[in-house]
């Protein structure tokens, strides 16, 4: 996709970090928004503001892990809008801890937004995208997580992991069927976002169950991290240059200490060595 003005973008998780630095980029592009998001108070916030910036938003409340809230975002995208362009499935969440410590729901809360999500979005979206027949493309919110393996974080890699491994499907899915989708992958280092906070969204019947004490250490850990690190603005810059290019891989610089990590886990691969821990020096 080279031109974007007038064209409708659909991105998840929107209310905050990357997902409403994806909102102002696109905006700037002259594109239709539509923001999802599950808090209600920060998706209005976000519509109000960039509607005074003169953007077309509309906001539309989701629970990106429920197959019911997703289609009805696609009806009011399409209501609205008339067809999808670009469709952003970026919400995500995180849980740590020792994978044996971590109960049944915190497995099942993190794959349901962070696979699920993805899953709704490419179930009730690219069918459309196929046929209106026009250039889209799909950008899927993976982790550097997805390309490397680190401890007391288990079920969020795994996540990831899995988030990577569907993209990279549905590209050659689309590559032999509907090559006028593109696919990209966004696969950040740690950026200055709410995840460290996403259990304030956790649904009841997924309520934490067993805190114990290294899963508090996990979240102060990731915490301190990601308000040291990059701002969101970033990532959505390296998300508008991939989707103008076409690029799959949307990866930090060669230099950051993530690529390293995820370089010696493929080494480690190649040679058939043991997974050896090579932390990121951040």
């Amino acid at each position: 996709m080279q031109d974007l003005t007038g064209k409708t973008a659909v991105i998840t998780g929107a209310a905050s970090g990357i997902g409403f630095a994806l909102a102002q980029v696109f905006a700037e592009q002259g594109m239709q928004l539509v923001l999802a998001d599950i808090e209600t108070d920060a998706l209005e916030k976000r519509v109000t503001e960039l509607r005074s910036q003169g953007a077309a938003v509309l906001g539309v409340v989701t629970d990106v892990g429920d197959d019911a809230s997703v289609a009805a975002l696609a009806s009011a995208a399409a209501e609205t809008y008339g067809n999808v362009h670009l469709l952003c499935n970026n919400a995500g969440v995180y849980t740590g801890g020792l994978l044996w410590e971590q109960t049944e729901a915190d497995f099942e809360w993190v794959m349901r937004v962070n696979q699920w999500g993805i899953i709704h979005g490419i179930r009730h979206f690219v069918p459309a995208m196929i046929e209106h027949g026009q250039d889209c493309h799909i950008v899927n919110t993976a982790s550097m997580a997805g390309l490397c393996t680190l401890p007391i974080a288990g079920i969020y890699h795994m996540t990831k992991h899995a988030a990577l491994a569907l993209s990279e499907c549905l590209y050659h899915d689309l590559a032999l069927s509907a090559p006028q989708i593109g696919v990209s992958c966004l696969c950040p280092e740690l950026a200055d976002t709410e995840i460290a906070r996403a259990r304030r969204n956790r649904p009841a019947t997924l309520a934490e169950e067993n805190q114990t004490a290294m899963h508090e250490f996990a979240h102060a850990a990731i915490s301190d991290a990601t308000s040291q690190s990059k701002p969101p603005r970033v990532l959505a810059e390296r998300v508008l240059q991939g989707v103008l290019e076409r690029q799959f891989y949307l990866l930090p610089p060669a230099d950051d200490p993530w690529i390293k990590t995820a370089h010696k886990r493929l080494d480690d691969v190649h040679a058939a060595r043991n997974p050896e821990f090579l932390a990121p020096e951040i």
